[in-house]
């Protein structure tokens, strides 16, 4: 069978779906930046006549598109489905009342989050009012363990922690391990975490978890500024300000509040 090779996909893809998998190889190379034909041989290994055929069928459905002239771009079928696939989550739905009360209450940035694939992905954004936008986007990824976000999704995951924080920064050393685990520890008595410029220069974040019914955490809310907006008093005034909103939004997911 053909392996995989979507990031952070972990199995194999079952006989008879070899041809799919390839277009979704192909549809997956050019969003992370392998924009022409040359490219897309190259970083999924499908060859030319094969990969040249996939993107016509590709731009014919809408998948794809034309961009600049030997380039392509994911296509308007995608959005159309990208959409369709956030209002068929009610997560965004049942926390955005909670969430645009927490942004005009702050002015800072706001980020929906859940995890995916061992990375953070964002489901809803609202933006700042002041200080500089957040290069992040709705769909966009991140690394878990440096990320205020990401670090909330994890918490009480003991047996994650050194895993995915060495998968995520290779070449640590075990201070560099132990100090996050020992953060990690910190965070999750403390029931929110910090991202102290460690993800973005000059941004600083505080985040908690969301949890469901049955108490699993199941996504994350987090507020980011740059670090005028941000001293370290003001991140551990915020701590039961994320806590309570986070709790607000998980009432309303079926946890019962202690």
């Amino acid at each position: 069978m053909t392996e995989d090779t979507r990031p952070g996909a972990r199995e194999t893809i079952p006989q008879g779906t070899q041809t799919l998998a390839k277009g979704l190889q192909i549809i997956s190379a050019i969003a992370h930046g392998s924009t022409t034909l040359k490219a897309v041989v190259e970083s999924t290994g499908i060859g030319r006549s094969s990969a040249h055929r996939m993107i016509q069928l590709l731009v014919h459905t809408g998948y794809l598109r034309h961009g600049s002239p030997g380039q392509f771009r994911l296509g308007p079928t995608l959005i159309e489905y990208g959409f369709t696939a956030l209002n068929q989550d009610p997560l965004p739905v049942v926390a955005r009342e909670s969430l645009d009360a927490l942004a005009a209450r702050t002015q800072d940035t706001i980020h929906l989050s859940v995890e995916d694939a061992e990375s953070v992905l964002y489901l809803h954004k609202i933006p700042g009012t002041r200080g500089a936008e957040m290069r992040s986007r709705i769909g966009h990824r991140m690394p878990m363990t440096r990320t205020g976000v990401g670090k909330a999704l994890l918490l009480g995951q003991e047996d994650r922690w050194e895993r995915v924080f060495t998968a995520e920064n290779p070449g640590s050393g075990s201070p560099a391990v132990e100090a996050f685990v020992n953060r990690m520890r910190d965070y999750t008595r403390d029931g929110a975490t910090f991202d102290l410029e460690e993800n973005e220069p000059g941004i600083r974040c505080v985040a908690a978890p969301i949890r469901d019914g049955s108490g699993s955490i199941v996504a994350g809310v987090s507020l980011s500024a740059t670090r005028p907006y941000m001293p370290k008093d003001r991140m551990h005034a915020l701590v039961p300000v994320m806590k309570a909103a986070a709790k607000e939004i998980s009432v309303k997911l079926g946890y019962q509040q202690d």
